[in-house]
């Protein structure tokens, strides 16, 4: 098949990069791989501890994209039995425990997500319940015998948490180890994370080792901002964009970020070129450059990844009109509703224009709400519905109601 020569796929591999460790062996790897015309097997794990995939999630999936396109087989691994005991990083309490029909039922999701930007052809799936679900407990304890309490101790999350007196429950000790383990199974030359995996990706090299298995290269990428430019991009948080999102909504969050991300969102989660890469920087530093004209090309860039071009315009077109412009939208969701009269945060989850009570009662309190153009500021208001009213949620999310016939 033939691959591309080994500078211009370092180029490509180290494109938003933090940590390439050790880069030297990765040379070497790529060299053996391009003399012997063997592709390398590029590891990435995903827990589906949640249904849904957002951008910040696509960072480490565009990077295997950049290896399968650099003909490298790509192994997603869905941990299905890691996903049970919860990765501990950066968090300062032991995770809930799922069950495993619980996590299957999200893998399900996350399957069918992966395959929007990976080929699925080149794409191996692999569930480490294959291997797991098999081990007798001697070989659970050989694999735990690999490392000691005071090595676990050494990670900065359980480190924090001994010394600040909360608890750590002995079987998130196993999840660096099962990770390592995954390496093993599917003899990873690289594996991908982002930087709070660096603990387990390092782990991994040495349990590769342990079972003399030839040790993977550790390749982890930043965490990508959510739209508030600071927290890492959660559910939880309300700060993320869904790829499964409307295009005019994922049109409209992207334009609502602060300008310093339009790089790091270029570089981590779309599809341009490095060459156009270059010009972006360029054009961001030159300051005869309106940045919202580049913004405007990157929410059209990601609409069209996920939508198609026609999608993209569409979205623009709707962002100018209802954002720019402030008018109402030709079409929105319409609902009628059985009740004539209705409370405000009940409405904004029976419109679906929010998921969440605890989050529509923030959007309204913060002043985000509003029925027939009037704002609504106590979230346990109650809205007459006697005739059609138009409710507009943040800037960007409308719906129709209509009282009941």
């Amino acid at each position: 098949m033939g691959f591309p020569p080994l500078n211009e796929q370092m180029d490509i591999i180290r494109r938003g990069t933090v940590d390439l460790l050790p880069e030297e062996e990765l040379v070497k790897k790529l060299k053996k791989s391009i003399k012997n015309n063997k592709p390398l097997i590029i590891k990435q794990g995903f827990d589906p501890t949640a249904p849904d995939i957002h951008l910040g999630h696509t960072v480490g999936i565009r990077k295997l994209k950049h290896f399968q396109d650099l003909g490298h087989q790509v192994v997603v691994i869905i941990g299905d039995y890691t996903a049970m005991v919860g990765d501990p990083s950066e968090k300062n309490s032991t995770r809930p425990r799922l069950t495993h029909n619980e996590v299957m039922m999200n893998a399900k999701t996350y399957q069918e997500q992966f395959f929007k930007i990976l080929d699925k052809k080149k794409t191996k799936i692999r569930f480490n319940g294959e291997w797991f679900s098999k081990m007798t407990f001697d070989e659970i304890m050989a694999l735990a015998s690999k490392f000691t309490v005071a090595r676990m101790l050494e990670r900065d999350d359980f480190s924090k948490r001994y010394s600040g007196q909360l608890p750590i429950s002995i079987h998130e000790f196993f999840y660096p180890l099962m990770q390592g383990y995954d390496s093993v199974m599917i003899k990873a030359d690289v594996e991908l994370g982002a930087t709070e995996q660096k603990f387990n990706l390092v782990i991994a090299r040495q349990i590769q080792k342990e079972y003399n298995i030839e040790q993977q290269i550790v390749l982890t990428l930043p965490v990508l901002a959510g739209l508030d430019g600071s927290q890492r991009m959660s559910k939880s948080l309300g700060n993320y964009i869904g790829i499964d999102e409307p295009a005019n909504e994922t049109y409209g969050k992207v334009m609502s970020i602060p300008d310093d991300l339009i790089y790091p969102y270029f570089e981590l989660i779309s599809d341009v070129n490095l060459s156009e890469l270059s010009e972006i920087k360029e054009q961001l530093n030159d300051p005869n450059t309106n940045p919202r004209d580049t913004k405007k090309f990157l929410a059209r860039t990601i609409v069209k990844m996920y939508h198609g071009k026609q999608k993209s315009v569409e979205a623009e077109s709707a962002f100018e009109r209802v954002i720019v412009d402030k008018e109402v939208p030709d079409t929105m969701p319409e609902f009628t509703l059985d009740q004539s009269a209705c409370r405000i945060d009940d409405l904004l989850i029976q419109t679906k224009t929010t998921d969440s009570k605890s989050n529509a009662r923030r959007l309204i309190q913060q002043g985000g709400v509003s029925v027939n153009g009037e704002k609504i500021s106590d979230p346990f208001a109650t809205i007459t519905i006697d005739t059609e009213i138009i409710l507009k949620v943040g800037k960007r999310k409308f719906a129709k109601i209509f009282p009941k016939k």
